[in-house]
């Protein structure tokens, strides 16, 4: 696909974008031509990559999950550049015990009632030794739950180690939850899908296809019919838990969509804020495909398609583009389905049952006349 921009970014005007060869070619401010080659986005929603975030910074967790855990910097900055790279969270209890075999190191350290109570129950040496013992291991940061506390002295020597150490509010097992909450998303795997999401009665439907086959288009029509975009071109997929797809746009381009002949537009001030939301859960993708004679397909719909996204089985609707055909209304009908599927209700299959009874509701009516002629003796 290539499309002409007028963009002027600082000195230079970008000339052209290749999509589908990963080509931007643009005039610099000493009037040179500059080619810049970038990473192509897959054109098929199978052919994406899972990306994986290996760490997260302690200043980083500080600064989006502060406020809602209630914590408190109390030695300031310090060690906010240690790294993270855990998703999980860990209690110390057996390591400031002096079993640090199976110690995880890496994670979060929380110290909770029970931790702080045994600590507590030590002389002041004994309480240095233990705190030594962890602090020995390069350990990201502690947080003390319910509002806990130790002596200074103690403070001043995790500082003297480099380690954050913070101070919470909450009771242990929700700020488990929220620091979890953040971890997992941050660890989560994802991709990103060339397509748009759109909430279709509350239906999570992901519109993929080849560049140019109408995709903004249909989920502009679908927002016009009172339906809400998450994402339009490009879809970020994240993985929740086991079997959970949810689908976001980007930062930069969030609510905005790209019309051809048009332009890019915003369409969460053009139809308001009820026409948009952040993210949705993906529950079917829909392929648009070019009408093709020498393909088959389905007719009845007993017969489930799947597609596999980070590991996780979608139900994914293949479905030819002809002239005439109103798609939008389809989208919203193959929303629907979905909806009725997920209450175990699945029409194909009833009408097949249907079909099925009828048969052989006629074969007893074809047995009972042929016994009645057989008996016909004149």
């Amino acid at each position: 696909m290539l499309r002409v921009l007028e963009f002027h970014g600082g000195h230079a005007k970008i000339l052209r974008i290749d999509a589908n060869e990963g080509i931007i070619l643009f005039r610099c401010a000493f009037g040179r031509f500059c080619l810049y080659i970038f990473s192509v986005m897959a054109s098929r929603v199978w052919d994406t990559k899972e990306i994986r975030r290996k760490d997260v910074s302690v200043g980083e967790l500080y600064k989006v999950v502060h406020e809602k855990t209630k914590l408190q910097a109390v030695n300031g900055d310090i060690g906010f550049a240690k790294l993270i790279t855990d998703k999980n969270v860990h209690r110390p209890g057996l390591a400031l015990a002096g079993y640090v075999d199976l110690f995880t190191y890496n994670r979060v350290q929380i110290f909770g009632n029970t931790e702080v109570r045994y600590l507590s129950s030590l002389k002041f040496e004994d309480r240095r030794r233990a705190l030594e013992t962890i602090l020995q291991f390069d350990i990201p940061c502690i947080i003390f739950a319910n509002r806990n506390e130790i002596e200074q002295e103690l403070i001043d020597m995790i500082t003297a180690h480099g380690v954050s150490v913070f101070r919470s509010a909450l009771e242990t097992t929700r700020l488990i939850y929220f620091l979890g909450e953040f971890l997992d998303e941050t660890f989560a795997p994802n991709t990103v899908i060339h397509g748009s999401l759109v909430d279709v009665y509350g239906i999570g439907v992901l519109l993929v296809g080849k560049s140019g086959i109408g995709k903004s288009e249909i989920a502009l029509d679908l927002v016009e019919r009172g339906h809400r975009l998450v994402a339009d071109d490009a879809v970020g997929v994240y993985r929740q838990g086991e079997d959970i797809l949810i689908g976001k746009s980007s930062r930069i381009a969030q609510h905005f969509m790209e019309v051809r002949g048009l332009g890019v537009i915003d369409v969460r001030n053009i139809f308001g804020i009820r026409a948009v939301r952040k993210q949705k859960k993906i529950e079917v993708v829909v392929e648009l495909e070019e009408w093709d004679s020498q393909e088959e397909y389905t007719r009845t719909g007993l017969d489930h398609d799947y597609i596999s996204i980070l590991s996780v089985e979608v139900p994914l609707i293949k479905l030819p583009i002809l002239p005439g055909k109103n798609i939008t209304v389809i989208a919203e009908v193959i929303a629907l389905n979905q909806l009725l599927r997920s209450y175990n209700y699945d029409a194909a299959e009833v009408f097949n049952q249907k079909i099925q009874e009828a048969i052989r509701k006629k074969k007893k009516e074809s047995t009972g006349a042929s016994r009645y002629f057989e008996r016909d003796f004149e």
